[in-house]
């Protein structure tokens, strides 16, 4: 009973956190003047991903880092399939993705996706495989900040006084250096977007330890717990994001939080945690399932990004037809 207690209000406060961090992310990003993907990448998806990075150095540190790599590959699927679609059919229009750099990005997160797969071709995850997953993750920063027209954007922010505002409040505004306001304004709204955050990654850590609780109850094994529960669970912020940015229009939003979560996962995650504890003569059969439907994904994302610069309803529908077909398998052949 306590179990269904937490999961309801952990769904409840993620619905009432999920709205604010999309106004807050948009607020840091025209201060900033920094474009959405790349306040959604550093913001969203670097805090989105805390709970990977929880699960993952606690995996390694108690000798089953393999429990990391399964959620990894689990959650990655679930944000270029399901997330993607279920944001799209939600929000009621096609991506457009015409950004250069966006398109870039693209092909990079799909090959950093598959990139664990390939290092595990002869058997384990070594440190030098978690040194060269780091080197990626760098590597990406590096090109990303590399241009200045890769991260910049021009807003038209409009300064005059805002309609139904305290007068007091306005008579001090008004007295106070412009850039000091505005500075000020910028903390203030800071502190509410990562309080917000905080919330909402709260709220997804009640929901997955609710579906463990029920999971456990049910005697799966732990690589299924990892692939589909736990992927599934710790992929929850930013699907529910996606699908609050698509609800709003803002489609680069989505794009840097979804593609920043793959590509923290995959380098950053995985390869702190492969340094912490080498995944090492461990049976990745259990793993065989993801691992192509992973490909699969990566596949299909890029195609659908880069077809016509746009994702359409169609693709989401074939984006969301993939997890379903997924989560199927595993069941089955489990």
């Amino acid at each position: 009973m306590i179990w269904i207690l937490i999961f309801i209000t952990s769904f409840f406060l993620l619905f009432w956190s999920g709205s604010r961090v999309v106004e807050g992310l948009m607020k840091i990003a025209k201060y900033l003047g920094w474009r959405e993907f790349v306040v959604a990448f550093f913001v969203m998806a670097f805090a989105g991903t805390l709970p990977n990075l929880f699960v993952g150095i606690s995996s390694a540190l108690k000798g089953i880092p393999e429990l990391s790599f399964g959620e990894i590959v689990g959650g990655n699927v679930v944000d270029m399939t399901l997330a993607v679609g279920l944001a799209l059919l939600i929000g009621g229009k096609a991506f457009p993705v015409r950004s250069k750099m966006v398109q870039t990005s693209t092909v990079y997160t799909a090959i950093i996706a598959v990139l664990p797969l390939l290092l595990i071709l002869d058997g384990d995850l070594a440190r030098g495989d978690g040194v060269i997953l780091l080197l990626a993750f760098v590597l990406y920063i590096y090109w990303l900040f590399s241009k200045e027209e890769r991260f910049r954007k021009v807003y038209n922010v409009d300064d005059k006084k805002k309609k139904q505002r305290n007068i007091w409040r306005f008579i001090i505004e008004r007295n106070e250096p412009k850039n000091a306001r505005q500075f000020k304004s910028f903390l203030k709204n800071l502190r509410e977007t990562f309080a917000s955050l905080f919330v909402l990654i709260f709220a997804s850590w009640g929901i997955v330890q609710s579906v463990q609780a029920f999971s456990e109850i049910l005697s799966v094994g732990l690589p299924i717990i990892g692939i589909l529960v736990v992927g599934l669970g710790n992929a929850l912020p930013e699907t529910y994001f996606a699908i609050v940015s698509a609800r709003k229009g803002r489609t680069w939003l989505i794009l840097g939080n979804l593609m920043g979560s793959v590509i923290v996962c995959a380098t950053l995650v995985l390869g702190i945690v492969v340094l912490i504890h080498p995944i090492v003569n461990i049976d990745f059969s259990p793993f065989a399932i993801a691992r192509i439907f992973l490909v699969i994904s990566a596949v299909f994302f890029l195609v659908a990004v880069r077809t016509d610069k746009r994702i359409s309803k169609k693709e989401a529908i074939l984006l969301i037809a993939i997890y379903l077909a997924f989560l199927l398998s595993e069941i089955y052949f489990r």
